[in-house]
């Protein structure tokens, strides 16, 4: 089987981003996103992912957050599409419950090459520590519109922000690592339609 790795590079006005992702990994994550909390949360998804993940990102964050946290999405979602290629033999569809104390978070995913969003939920903080907690939302939209998945994200309860959030990492790992794995049953692609 190739490699399932890829590489982006994306610069502009607001960031300079260099990524690169393996899909068959270790759950190796060297980060320097400038977004600690960001950094905090990717490292989790690589973790639970068994994803090797490496980023160096410069942005304007002494304005905020937002073009940084972004576009590391956005890269991450292209890196995601890419290391995927024809998709023959992958699972196609994850899921993924994570509790993190008083949280409980569900994923769920389709890489369906349809990108849509959907997230049920509610933050009590509107900041973990100088991170806008609004900002896990447009990482997350930009994501799945970017590596065309179908990304559906629940917080059924919780009531600290950080390990709501977490959870939401954490879940996003593992519901990934579900729907990339290679399974030996699975001839070509798994669609009636015979692509993805």
């Amino acid at each position: 089987m190739m490699a399932r790795e890829a590489m982006i590079a994306r610069t502009t006005n607001e960031t300079s981003i260099q990524l690169s992702l393996s899909l068959d990994g270790e759950g190796k994550a060297e980060l320097e996103t400038g977004v600690p909390f960001l950094t905090h949360m990717l490292d989790l998804f690589a973790k639970h992912g068994q994803f090797d993940l490496h980023i160096e990102a410069k942005g304007d964050t002494h304005i905020d957050d937002h073009h940084t946290t972004e576009d590391i999405g956005i890269c991450l979602g292209q890196a995601i599409k890419e290391a995927l290629g024809d998709k023959k033999g992958i699972k196609r569809y994850g899921n993924a419950f994570v509790p993190m104390d008083d949280a409980l978070a569900q994923v769920v995913i389709d890489l369906s090459n349809r990108p849509h969003f959907e997230f049920r939920g509610e933050f009590p903080a509107a900041k973990v520590g100088a991170f806008d907690v609004e900002l896990v939302h447009e990482f997350l939209w930009k994501l799945a519109l970017e590596a065309r998945m179908n990304l559906h994200v629940i917080v059924h309860y919780g009531r600290n922000t950080h390990h709501m959030v977490e959870a939401v990492f954490k879940a996003l790992g593992r519901a990934l690592d579900e729907a990339t794995m290679i399974d030996p049953r699975v001839k070509g692609v798994p669609s009636t339609k015979g692509m993805l």
